[in-house]
């Protein structure tokens, strides 16, 4: 009998180790999918739909293929809007965008650990700057090159898909990098977020909430609603 109670005991602390902490679900609509011609307006919309952050992605069209925007856009929406600006660099040499886009009214600043040779330096520019750092991983990238640098980050984005434009199929395999880095931050009582960005729609987020993010970038899910507002709940769960 005591056997038993030993094997029943150790299939409960298996069970408790794959219990996930919930952590309050913070969206980004994705202003790649938004209309550029009425951007402040856009903005403002998912703002006012429950959106806490607006995810600006900078594409350099080196990093990834296509150009997006620059800090004066950032700077003109800053004036408009009270989200929480969540600026994406898809760009090559990001220590050379950091102070711009700071000044321009960034509160978080997220680089690509491919695109440097320095990533503690970036990290310690965007700190200097005044903001929160982010670093993010393309799906073909490991969360061991996370080793040395995620005890000094606030916020790891997981891309889901390849940067570059929006619209794209989520990646299935990246749940379990989502899960990994989501045991990485819960075992070493790390204050970081975990912001996933590709294809998320009501469908993918539970996968990726279930697997431990708590950001979730959408686009074309958001700004192609008829209901922003429900669309956005959604997401949630």
């Amino acid at each position: 009998m005591a056997h038993e109670h030993e094997h029943e005991y150790e299939e409960e602390m298996m069970e408790e180790e794959h219990v996930h902490i919930e952590r309050p679900t913070i969206i980004a609509p994705s202003i790649l999918s938004a209309d550029f011609a009425n951007l402040g307006a856009d903005v403002r919309r998912v703002e006012e739909a429950g959106a806490e952050y607006i995810h600006i992605d900078v594409m350099d069209g080196t990093f990834v293929p296509n150009i997006t925007l620059g800090p004066c856009v950032v700077e003109s929406l800053r004036k408009v809007s009270k989200a929480v600006f969540d600026v994406h660099l898809m760009v090559e040499h990001p220590e050379t965008h950091i102070e711009p886009f700071a000044k321009a009214g960034a509160d978080i600043i997220t680089f690509h650990v491919e695109a440097t040779r320095h990533a503690h330096r970036v990290i310690q520019q965007i700190k200097a700057a005044g903001c929160k750092a982010g670093i993010a991983l393309n799906p073909g990238t490991s969360i061991y090159t996370l080793e040395e640098l995620i005890d000094d980050v606030d916020m790891v984005l997981l891309m889901t898909v390849n940067p570059g434009f929006g619209g794209q199929k989520f990646i299935e395999n990246t749940l379990g990098k989502i899960h990994a880095l989501y045991h990485t931050v819960m075992d070493n009582e790390l204050d970081v977020d975990i912001e996933v960005d590709g294809g998320i729609n009501a469908e993918t987020a539970e996968s990726v909430r279930s697997a431990g993010a708590n950001v979730l970038v959408a686009g074309s899910y958001i700004y192609g609603a008829q209901d922003v507002a429900a669309a956005i709940a959604s997401l949630r769960g």
